[in-house]
């Protein structure tokens, strides 16, 4: 039944001005909508709505994220912008802040304005 639809993807804000600095102009997403409920952004094959709210209690898990062909050159790439990447204890983590997964894959997260934890992934070859 979904199989066919179009996936998009949510997450909150209560400070908009910042969001829409940081998905904008950090993330270079392009805003395609600035409404009175969120703001909407294009990303290929989909859209992220970023809903306005009036308090934001940000999951402790990825809530977004993206698949990217070299991670390395992401990150490097996004902490140029000023992104910080998130570390954590017990996880080991290269210079970059990437963890390679048993299985090959590599992930790398960072923060948004209000806290969602998003992604980066690269998977294994």
């Amino acid at each position: 039944m979904l199989s066919t639809a179009k996936l998009m993807g949510f997450v909150a804000t209560a400070d908009p001005a910042a969001a829409r600095q940081f998905y904008e102009s950090v993330l270079g997403l392009e805003l395609v909508e600035d409404g009175p409920y969120a703001l909407v952004f294009a990303a290929p094959g989909t859209s992220i709505r970023v809903q306005k709210v009036q308090a934001v209690a940000p999951a402790p898990y990825t809530a977004l994220g993206w698949q990217v062909a070299d991670i390395a050159a992401e990150v490097r790439q996004l902490a140029a912008r000023g992104l910080r990447f998130e570390r954590y204890a017990g996880l080991p983590q290269d210079e970059d802040g990437i963890w390679r997964t048993p299985a090959g894959a590599a992930v790398a997260w960072f923060r948004d304005p209000d806290g969602n934890t998003l992604s980066l992934t690269e998977h294994a070859r």
